[in-house]
């Protein structure tokens, strides 16, 4: 085997790029904005993956319709903005628990692919796409949930560095990339721009020494 075949890749691994976690981008969409009170109807996940150069991409999108939990609420004013018909014979909802099962297996997928620990969650207004994550979880009792509990990635804050923009629309466009205002508001396309926005800011910061560089020398004590 020549020095070639046996030379390490000339980039880090997933792995040791974010301290052990994978980049998960994750977008729902729900019947209001209160967490503890509305429904979840449908979530989209995208694992962040890399490319033979070392460069963040996205990766293939899991997703799921959600059938609203019972005890939970739907605001009509939430329906108008997404679009959603709940009852629309093609929508081919799933139950909370069997929709995470479904999501949260890919997650995992790629979590084992890329030798991380545990994913975190990617997301535009991160948190209020994770608390209705952890919601759903708790009223499931689902005890494989690979996200972080509390941590993310925030693409309204990276935007804003980047771009001085916080709308996803204006940080889309900000970043050179199509936006098409008749597919927003559905989980999977909104997670599809959110993933293009965070790789396209992430892959032209500066790479950490170690991704194309020697690692210099300890200074001295």
């Amino acid at each position: 085997m020549t020095q070639t075949d046996t030379a390490a890749p000339a980039f880090r691994k997933m792995s040791e790029r974010f301290r052990g976690y994978l980049p998960v981008v994750v977008d729902v969409e729900t019947g209001g904005f209160d967490w503890n009170r509305h429904a979840l109807l449908e979530i989209a996940a995208i694992p962040i993956e890399l490319d033979d150069a070392g460069e963040l991409v996205p990766g293939e999108v899991a997703c799921a319709h959600v059938v609203p939990a019972p005890g939970t609420e739907i605001d009509p004013k939430s329906l108008e903005v997404t679009g959603i018909i709940l009852d629309h014979p093609f929508r081919l909802a799933k139950p909370e628990r069997e929709a995470l099962d479904h999501v949260f297996a890919a997650v995992r997928a790629a979590v084992k692919k890329h030798e991380c620990q545990r994913a975190i969650l990617v997301g535009h207004n991160a948190h209020f796409d994770l608390n209705f994550l952890n919601a759903a979880v708790a009223r499931v009792a689902h005890k494989r949930n690979p996200f972080h509990p509390f941590s993310v990635f925030d693409t309204v804050t990276l935007a804003g560095v980047a771009y001085g923009q916080t709308v996803l629309a204006r940080a889309v466009k900000a970043a050179g990339l199509e936006w098409n205002t008749e597919e927003a508001h559905s989980a999977i396309y909104d997670a599809e721009r959110t993933a293009q926005v965070f790789c396209r800011i992430a892959n032209a910061w500066p790479r950490a020494v170690g991704d194309d560089a020697p690692v210099p020398p300890p200074a001295n004590p």
